[in-house]
């Protein structure tokens, strides 16, 4: 009795596929969501890891021409008015306020202060909201992705006992592929849930930290903007 139980669990194809094959329509379409779920997070970290690449690369390159002595306006002159990096876009938006600020007889307009630092801050904001765009994906794929795996595992261990129940059979060759069926919705859902976690905390602290960059910045140049206005 034993070697026609292994004859037959050995016929059986517990492959990934074989075992998306046999599922019923319910755990197909929790494990296809979870596959769908894997590939949108890796999108985002993909392109979330070449964003912040690229802007704290812009941001260095921009505080070496801000810090080379060049005037400002000057460097407002070859940037424009809507640079393309986001800490040219901080620094134009301080400079934007800042000419608006001044009267025809170059005198400056009461509480120009206040609007140059509200200017950037409104400018940071911007690019941080951009910076943290598509974080909150990864937040509800990691937060969600295990829960769903459960409900897939817990509707094919039921399905697995119906058809126990059914052929009033619990051999090895009618439990097993019931069982594995789905535990792969479990682990699916671990699969798509553990990198979202992991990247959503890392890529959170390195937009926070591009972030505090850009608000580093805009104080240092009102600072140089407040000690001009003094003198």
């Amino acid at each position: 009795m034993e070697a026609e139980t292994l004859a037959l669990a050995q016929e059986i194809d517990f492959s990934m596929w074989g075992l998306f094959a046999r599922a019923t329509l319910t755990v197909k379409l929790v494990m296809i969501m979870l596959i769908i779920a894997s590939f949108w997070s890796w999108g985002i970290i993909i392109q979330k890891l070449i964003v912040y690449r690229r802007a704290r690369a812009e941001a260095a390159r921009f505080d070496q021409a801000f810090w080379s002595g060049e005037p400002l306006d000057g460097l407002f002159e070859q940037i424009g008015p809507d640079p393309d990096g986001a800490a040219e876009k901080v620094f134009a938006a301080g400079m934007v306020e800042w000419q608006r600020s001044h009267r025809d007889d170059g005198g400056l307009i009461a509480g120009a202060t206040a609007r140059i630092d509200r200017s950037m801050d409104v400018a940071i904001n911007k690019q941080s909201e951009k910076l943290q765009n598509g974080l909150t994906v990864l937040a509800t794929v990691g937060s969600s992705a295990p829960f769903i795996g459960l409900f897939g595992t817990v509707i094919g261990i039921m399905n697995a006992f119906i058809e126990i129940a059914e052929q009033q059979n619990t051999n090895l060759a009618v439990v097993a592929p019931g069982i594995a069926e789905a535990l792969l919705a479990t682990g699916l859902g671990l699969l798509a849930a553990i990198p979202a976690v992991i990247f959503y905390n890392k890529l959170s602290a390195d937009s926070d930290a591009i972030s505090s960059g850009y608000e580093a910045f805009a104080d240092e140049f009102a600072t140089i903007l407040s000690r001009q206005l003094d003198s």
